[in-house]
């Protein structure tokens, strides 16, 4: 059995250094980062990152991110170091941000899509900074998934997509921000926003002032230009519908009365309760961080399919709303 439990505050030292050891050896190792688990391999092993995308079953078009242990490492996987960077790192470092910025010739471009930029981040968690500083190498850690699955938010959830194809996951419990980092591309003259994620963007205008949001998402083959753009991503097996709070009740009845099993996430819709009716938080940070356990729950309780209340069209919404959206694909 790969699933190792450990404990976020007091990290097993012969733990932390035996998945170290593996990732400096090409092996795959999942792990608890603050936002969802990583399936962590070397970033500078060619043969280590095809292995990523083997065990996900992941397309060569959709680049991973990097993870380092303090932003003194940047330099060994990215240029173009700036000011704006600088205040950004200085903000949100160590924590659930990601910066595209020109990638260093020491990079595969496996990591990168073949493209000449690459996502970095530094992360919080206790059990990914313990990893990353004894493994000593920039390690590329997409979500511990099989690609356009819901992603991770426990090792249990890891061992279920992945099983044996990963030959560690540390189980350090649930991660508390629970949907994937926001994206910022660095490359061009204004900060654009890639991914939407627990930081937003008033956060980031807050720091480095304008922000751009992309405009033209791609689609098909084309190389992403970051991770999680991809048009179908973070689904369950159970069908998603995104149904207004005045509807969700009518529509559950309906699937019902069609022999479906059905399940549904609401947070202020009147529906009868059952097992399989979440009741969600009604803040965002709270509800993005239910949202992934709450499907995987659901999927486990056997749903067809999952009717969501579709949530404010507001700022702090954005992220899960971009979540859900491509759940629905």
């Amino acid at each position: 059995m790969p699933l190792v439990h450990i404990d976020s505050e007091h990290p097993d030292p012969e733990i932390i250094s035996r998945a170290a050891g593996l990732l400096r050896g090409g092996r795959l190792v999942a792990f608890p980062t603050e936002t969802v688990y990583g399936l962590g391999a070397n970033a500078l092993d060619p043969a280590a990152v095809a292995r990523i995308y083997a065990a996900k079953g992941r397309p060569k078009y959709n680049p991973l991110i990097v993870h380092v242990a303090d932003v003194a490492l940047v330099s060994l996987v990215a240029t173009g170091w700036n000011e704006t960077a600088e205040r950004l790192a200085r903000e949100f470092w160590p924590g659930p941000l990601t910066l595209v910025l020109p990638k260093t010739d020491a990079v595969p471009d496996s990591v990168t899509a073949g493209l000449r930029s690459v996502a970095v981040r530094v992360p919080a968690h206790p059990i990914a900074r313990a990893l990353l500083s004894a493994a000593e190498i920039p390690v590329a850690a997409p979500s511990a998934n099989r690609s356009t699955q819901l992603s991770p938010t426990t090792g249990d959830h890891v061992l279920q997509s992945l099983g044996d194809a990963v030959d560690l996951i540390l189980d350090a419990g649930p991660t508390p921000v629970g949907i994937e980092s926001t994206v910022v591309d660095l490359t061009a003259p204004v900060p654009t926003l890639l991914r939407p994620g627990s930081i937003s963007v008033e956060d980031l205008m807050r720091v480095i002032g304008r922000v751009d949001r992309l405009t033209n998402d791609l689609s098909g083959a084309s190389p992403r230009r970051a991770p999680g753009m991809l048009e179908k991503h973070y689904a369950p097996r159970a069908k998603v519908v995104l149904v207004p709070a005045p509807d969700v009740g009518v529509r559950v009845e309906h699937e019902r009365a069609n022999g479906l099993h059905v399940g549904a996430l609401v947070v202020h819709a009147a529906v009868e309760r059952s097992h399989t009716i979440v009741v969600m938080p009604a803040d965002p940070p709270s509800y993005a961080a239910a949202l992934y356990a709450s499907l995987h729950a659901l999927d486990d309780a056997g749903c067809d399919i999952v009717v969501v209340e579709t949530l404010p069209e507001t700022g702090p919404w954005l992220a899960v709303r971009d979540r859900l959206s491509r759940a629905t694909h």
